[in-house]
């Protein structure tokens, strides 16, 4: 499966420029198409998400969330979270990385630590938007689908997090505004301020054909070939963008807005 560029913010002006950060959402938007198709392979296996089934011997809670846990704590041993571009979703459980850290110049203020709301997008992702495109049922593959999950997960958080970079975009644009706005501590104005709704609309079209063109079924017949059968359905993936994604990103940007001047 082809992966979407991981996007660096060691070179900090391209980083904190609009249209560097705009190029950085757009790859997202290939990352998450890519793997939502990967997790559609497998049914909900509901039973990984119960915190009281014991699938995990001698241990409490989810299979998802021992998977998860486990996994953040190996990657963050590795270094992963010194990046500020990452937000782990249980963050109280990580080691230190054993990792000499690279040094890369910081683009966002300090307070962008404090700004983590990954537990609504865990709320969001299992509960709403894995019945709309996971087929029903229960196949067993538990830790293919849970390492499907884990990668729509990181995914989706990573795009929604990028919040913070566009936040700080736009206040070293327009500095004097979002100054008088965060003094004002005017959350709505905020918002107001930074949604582009031309832009919204046109994100929303172009991940649908995304999933359209990366998720179509294609077969040797002539006939059939591009009969509009796909792995996953190109309006679920508008609608996670329209009422979820977008959304929640702007709402990391007036959080991390507010604490700007901190």
């Amino acid at each position: 499966m082809v992966k979407a560029e991981s996007v660096s913010v060691n070179d900090s002006a391209s980083a904190v420029s609009l249209d560097g950060v705009r190029d950085a959402l757009i790859r997202l938007e290939d990352t998450i198409v890519f793997s939502l198709i990967e997790r559609a392979q497998y049914p909900i296996n509901s039973a990984m998400y119960d915190e009281s089934a014991g699938l995990v011997a001698g241990q409490r809670g989810s299979l998802i969330k021992f998977f998860m846990k486990r996994t953040e704590a190996l990657q963050a041993e590795a270094g992963r979270y010194e990046s500020e571009e990452e937000n782990a979703f249980f963050p109280d459980c990580l080691p230190c990385s054993l990792v000499p850290s690279r040094r890369s110049t910081s683009v966002l203020h300090p307070v962008a630590k404090m700004v983590n709301i990954n537990k609504d997008i865990w709320d969001v992702y299992i509960n709403r938007l894995l019945p709309l495109f996971a087929a029903q049922g229960d196949d067993g593959n538990y830790a293919l689908a849970a390492a499907s999950d884990l990668t729509c997960l990181q995914a989706i958080s990573r795009r929604i997090h990028y919040g913070k970079f566009v936040a700080e975009a736009k206040f070293l644009d327009d500095s004097q505004e979002y100054t008088r706005l965060i003094r004002a501590r005017d959350r709505n104005g905020l918002m107001k301020l930074l949604t582009v709704e031309a832009v919204e609309k046109m994100v929303k079209l172009r991940v649908e054909k995304k999933a359209e063109t990366f998720g179509q079924e294609v077969t040797l017949d002539p006939i059939n070939n591009g009969s509009g059968n796909y792995k996953i359905d190109p309006l679920v993936v508008a609608r996670l963008y329209e009422e979820w994604l977008i959304p929640l990103t702007k709402e990391v940007e007036v959080e991390y807005l507010l604490r700007r001047l901190d």
